[in-house]
């Protein structure tokens, strides 16, 4: 992922979630009831609902085959991640910056856990595995060159126990320890990378979690709402 699409990912993320906030500083009780917040809840499911399009054509080989004929699978995963950022901008617009019983409260921490991780999955851990694959090629070029100069050094330390001429200059061209340095460095490196793709695949499973919760929080959401009639009605 390039700087720029880093950027946007940030910003995104930072707006979805600078939102919650604002509900310390404004609530209307009914809006999520009226025919406006109707509309946004309803426009919010329907995008949820179509989340499920991408994850079933993943793992079903036959749909996969027919989706495909008409967008690609990567096309598809961009229309995932970001019908998933709608649909949680809309949620958190319908309810009106008020929560009225716990099933809202969790629905919307379980939604924006799976945007979260959702992004994390989508944009941090490819480019994780990109920068642990670009040190794992350069540590080695650095162990090569390791070996080459080890090699050097042991011809000279051999002409020079044959009694031949071995001049300082010849010693100093040697990196040595520039090599030793570049070696560790990213032998660290790589192990802080490995170790935060480690996070980030749990991560994974945390959204796949979080995902079935909020599917399962938005149908008793739903059932509730058509239990109770829907105010605007009224």
């Amino acid at each position: 992922m390039d700087e720029r699409k880093r950027l946007i990912v940030d910003l995104v993320l930072a707006g979805l979630l600078l939102l919650v906030p604002t509900f310390l500083f404004h609530a209307d009780d009914r809006f999520s009831g009226s025919m406006a917040g109707f509309a946004l809840g309803t426009c919010a499911a329907i995008l949820m609902v179509l989340l499920l399009v991408y994850p079933l054509t993943k793992y079903s080989r036959s749909l996969k085959v027919l989706v495909t004929r008409l967008m690609s699978m990567r096309a598809l995963l961009g229309i995932h991640v970001y019908a998933g950022i709608v649909a949680a901008f809309v949620a958190l617009l319908h309810t009106g910056h008020k929560f009225h019983s716990p099933l809202g409260i969790a629905l919307i921490v379980s939604m924006l856990t799976v945007v979260v991780t959702g992004f994390v999955g989508r944009y941090y851990l490819p480019q994780t595995t990109a920068e642990v694959r670009e040190q794992q090629s350069h540590l080695a070029t650095l162990r090569v060159a390791y070996d080459r100069t080890a090699r050097i050094l042991s011809l000279l330390g051999t002409a020079a126990s044959d009694g031949s001429a071995v001049s300082a200059a010849a010693l100093q061209d040697v990196p040595l320890l520039q090599l030793v340095d570049g070696i560790s460095d990213l032998e660290y490196a790589i192990g802080y990378h490995e170790a935060v793709k480690k996070i980030f695949m749990q991560w994974i499973g945390l959204h796949v979690v979080a995902a079935i919760a909020m599917y399962a929080l938005l149908a008793l959401h739903i059932a509730a709402e058509i239990y109770y009639g829907l105010r605007w009605l009224a």
